[in-house]
């Protein structure tokens, strides 16, 4: 089983990057390698069981469902239902926490997934670089931040 385990810090209160990354299907006006998302069925993007059914810019279609998700602890946790990427029984973590330290945010992204032999360190680095390490980056130039 591979582990990937990112975190950065954000030059911005907690509850301001809660607000961009909360919606479980906004990922599209935010992270660069996603082109379009819509959940599933109608349902609201923070309601327990939906799915994102998205498309990453290189035409790549995924399905996530949403599995859990808190609004006092500033977390939520997925799972990957379909990808054309061998990333096999794949769940995820998203944890925001605050830094008093500035009024700044600490976020906590981390998985676990299983993977053809001989694949773990490639699925590995393009997760932790293309998904997380992106993640951080695009929401820090969404926000303004890109100095921080």
């Amino acid at each position: 089983m591979v582990k990937v385990v990112k975190s950065t810090v954000m030059q911005a209160p907690v509850e301001a990057v809660w607000d961009v990354i909360r919606d479980f299907n906004g990922h599209d006006r935010w992270h660069t390698i996603v082109a379009e998302s819509h959940v599933e069925k109608g349902w609201p993007s923070d309601r327990i069981g939906c799915v994102r059914n998205f498309r990453l810019t290189d035409g790549a279609n995924l399905r996530e469902q949403l599995l859990t998700l808190s609004d006092a602890d500033m977390a939520f946790s997925y799972c990957l239902l379909d990808t054309p990427v061998p990333l096999l029984n794949y769940v995820a973590h998203v944890r925001l926490s605050p830094v008093t330290d500035g009024d700044r945010t600490f976020w906590h992204w981390e998985s676990r997934f299983d993977t053809p032999p001989g694949r773990e360190r490639e699925l590995h680095d393009m997760v932790a670089e293309h998904v997380y390490q992106g993640g951080f980056d695009a929401v820090r130039a969404h926000m303004g931040l890109e100095g921080s």
